[in-house]
């Protein structure tokens, strides 16, 4: 547990030290949540698809109270194919934006099935092609359902927190995802990313850090800013 108290702003070193910073963070990472892992229950490549598409602008929270209905009526790729629209749309409707995440869902589900024989596949450029999946949800896959370490899940506690712990000074999410290429290594990348997404549920909120439990906060150049 850190102490509270006042850590000054100061702009991220460069070279050896900051190399080293990124150790440590990626140690008190390790500390803080050595069993990090997705939090959208699935059982499969296609269920955490399905879940992934879903939790745009929402809560896994809500995603894991509505997939088990989904789930259950539509149980592969072919039978979500042959959705109808408003029956899916009315079993996802608590999730927001229910009508684009039906027509996403079932595009591609008909993409797994014209393609890849209903399967979801393991590379890259071809999750992209689907309808629905860009490179967070691809990333998302590929990182936990085939432990394929493609690129960095870059959501939004992933991208604030980055920005906080500054590393990187990017918006754009491909950009950010880009950066942290970089600078982890790579056997990190999956980790990396299931690890930062808990801590900004658990304590580096977005409204109020909780800065005085956070491991991180000496080597954070935003630690009790908002103190």
């Amino acid at each position: 547990m850190v102490r509270r108290g006042v850590v000054p702003r100061r702009k991220p070193v460069k070279g050896v030290a900051e190399a080293r910073r990124i150790q440590a963070i990626l140690a008190g990472l390790d500390e803080m949540y050595p069993a990090a892992t997705c939090e959208l229950v699935h059982q499969s490549a296609y269920q955490l698809i399905v879940a992934t598409i879903l939790s745009a602008q929402c809560t896994d929270k809500r995603v894991n109270m509505v997939t088990p209905e989904v789930f259950k009526r539509w149980p592969n790729a072919e039978a979500l194919a042959k959705a109808k629209p408003k029956e899916l749309e009315k079993v996802i409707q608590s999730t927001g934006f229910f009508r684009n995440k039906a027509k996403s869902l079932i595009g591609m589900a008909k993409g797994l099935l014209a393609k890849h024989a209903g399967d979801v596949p393991r590379e890259m450029d071809a999750l992209l092609e689907l309808p629905g999946v860009a490179r967070k949800t691809a990333n998302v896959v590929l990182g936990t359902a085939y432990g394929i370490a493609d690129g960095v899940v870059v959501d939004t506690h992933v991208a604030r927190l980055s920005a906080r712990l500054a590393l990187t000074d990017e918006e754009d999410p491909k950009k950010i995802e880009q950066d942290l290429m970089q600078k982890l290594p790579r056997e990190r990348w999956i980790e990396f990313s299931h690890q930062m997404i808990w801590h900004g549920r658990r304590i580096c909120f977005a409204r109020k850090p909780n800065c005085g439990e956070c491991l991180l906060a000496p080597h954070c150049p935003a630690a009790f800013a908002e103190d």
